[in-house]
């Protein structure tokens, strides 16, 4: 018996280091756990807000989803190591609320000084649509442990309800005011983006992030007034998949 119990002490002293080291190795980061990863998916809200003088009074809200697919392994070293990442969103809810403005609709006549106008009426306030951004293209910043954050630029459309946006102030003349005077319900958003991916636990992440859009017709409409600059912040959460 008394054997028996040194053999197991032995083997107890023996086996001590190996548990030690087995201790003392490092586990794997989340974002290294997650830059493994070939699919990463998540819900979404943006919001924001035109920024130029004649669009400061815009203001935007959306909720989405986002698919993302990681296409490249790991590249390059220290801060700049990150993997290449093609992604889609879409906002089957997309609201823009906009300043209210009075305007008329007026034809033409054979004197080209006098106009046919009708009353004046309500346009603009709040328009829904649809939004999706069927090109992302990401570069995913890897050298973190917790975060990991990225960059990217983006293309996408929206539909929405009304032509947007509403069309029709200044001088009354057929320019601002005639059958021709409107915009367009389909607009392009060029945009260009940062943020982060927070990571609660290996493959789960909170995600913050800002992105300056341009909103434009592209001349679809008979006119093109658009949204020459806003910034959207989102909030989401993603979960990564091999």
């Amino acid at each position: 018996m008394s054997r028996l119990k040194s053999l197991f002490l032995a083997a107890a002293v023996g086996l001590s280091p190996l548990a030690m080291f087995a201790q003392a190795a490092p586990s794997e980061s989340s974002v290294s756990v997650a830059a493994k990863s070939k699919w990463e998916m998540g819900a979404l809200f943006q919001g924001g807000k035109g920024i130029t003088d004649e669009r400061d009074g815009f203001k935007f809200f959306m909720a989405g989803g986002h698919l993302g697919r990681v296409l490249t392994p790991e590249i390059g070293n220290g801060l700049f190591k990150g993997n290449f990442e093609y992604a889609v969103e879409v906002f089957p809810y997309w609201q823009s609320n906009t300043p209210k403005f009075q305007r008329y609709s007026c034809t033409g006549t054979p004197n080209p000084a006098v106009f046919n106008c009708s009353p004046p009426y309500t346009v603009g306030g709040t328009f829904h649509g649809v939004s999706i951004t069927p090109i992302i293209l990401r570069w995913n910043y890897t050298h973190g442990k917790k975060i990991m954050p990225w960059v990217q630029g983006a293309g996408g459309v929206i539909w929405t309800n009304h032509k947007y946006p509403a069309y029709g102030q200044g001088e009354v003349n057929l320019q601002n005011y005639g059958p021709n005077a409107d915009a367009s319900v389909w607009n392009f958003t060029p945009q260009f983006g940062v943020g982060m991916h927070y990571f609660l636990r290996p493959n789960r992440s909170l995600d913050l992030g800002a992105n300056a859009v341009h909103i434009s017709s592209a001349s679809l409409g008979d006119r093109n007034p658009g949204v020459n600059a806003s910034v959207q912040f989102t909030i989401g959460y993603t979960w990564w998949k091999q």
